[in-house]
């Protein structure tokens, strides 16, 4: 396993980021390819040679794109296209800059199959599958809207190799109250990328309710400071010596990508985070605790 580092959790301008990422000790990066520089459509095929060679000339790997668009996901019906092309656009420009994971959020999956949001996401997502398989590229869903158990039967239900998972333990330990463990085994066939991220559920609440905050800029009456806390790595409810474990059980070899969304200092909160990660893949290694 290897440590990456979400190079917008610096707050700095992408080279700058770039920079920090390799000064923090760490061995990849995801990067947001959503608006400003990284926008597909503001990247030439000029900008993305030089990205690209920029990368790894500091001897860094690109592990994965964010392609998350914000909003509803793929819930709402008529937004599903000119979503679904900039997604593919995303999924193209990571090809071309040496990776094939791309994360996203692709809304709430209802537990309800006949709910059209259900019938929005999932031709959202097959559509997209058939593409990442034609072009080598993963869509990868970021655990945390629904339990895993609804998500694993989502996924089988789509049969296609182009969608898999990007296992957040803090956005399943502070949401929906799942064990990132149990997930992990759950989910095994279909792990591509997983975030690092630790956090605590204060009160237990619908995750309908938390990301419909987040995609429509705030609920009147609701504030989510009473539900969870995101907090740095070993400080919250995610149990890293029993998920890396799991992920080694499952074969994963892939990144731990360090996502630090809140805090006065990330630049310090991230290079913590890459020494407690780095001390706790060596245990799993050796077979400690």
């Amino acid at each position: 396993m290897k440590i990456g580092v979400i190079v917008d959790s610096f707050r700095l301008p992408l080279k700058e980021g770039l920079l920090k990422a390799k000064e923090v000790g760490a061995e990849g990066v995801q990067i947001y390819a959503v608006a400003g520089e990284m926008d597909p459509d503001n990247l030439p095929p000029s900008a993305r040679r030089e990205l690209k060679e920029f990368v790894r000339s500091l001897g860094l790997e690109i592990s994965a794109l964010c392609g998350d668009l914000g909003g509803h996901g793929f819930a709402k019906g008529e937004e599903l296209e000119w979503r679904i092309v900039k997604s593919k656009q995303i999924m193209d420009l990571a090809v071309e800059l040496g990776t094939s994971v791309v994360t996203t959020h692709i809304g709430v999956i209802p537990e309800d199959t006949s709910d059209p949001a259900y019938g929005n996401i999932k031709s959202a997502c097959e559509e997209l599958a058939t593409y990442g398989d034609r072009v080598g590229a993963t869509f990868a869903v970021e655990t945390g809207p629904e339990p895993a158990v609804r998500l694993k039967r989502f996924l089988d239900g789509l049969g296609h190799k182009g969608v898999g998972v990007n296992l957040d333990p803090a956005n399943l330990v502070m949401v929906t109250g799942d064990d990132p463990v149990e997930a992990t085994y759950l989910l095994r066939d279909y792990i591509v990328h997983t975030h690092a991220k630790d956090g605590i559920m204060l009160k237990r609440t619908d995750p309908k309710l938390v990301y419909d905050y987040f995609a429509e800029g705030g609920i009147e009456d609701v504030r989510l400071e009473e539900y969870f806390r995101e907090v740095p790595l070993g400080q919250g409810q995610v149990d890293f010596d029993r998920w890396l474990r799991a992920l080694k059980d499952i074969g994963y070899d892939g990144f731990l990508t360090i996502e630090r969304e809140v805090g006065e200092d990330p630049a310090k909160d991230v290079e913590e985070a890459v020494r407690f990660l780095r001390g706790k893949i060596l245990e799993v290694k050796g077979g400690g605790k």
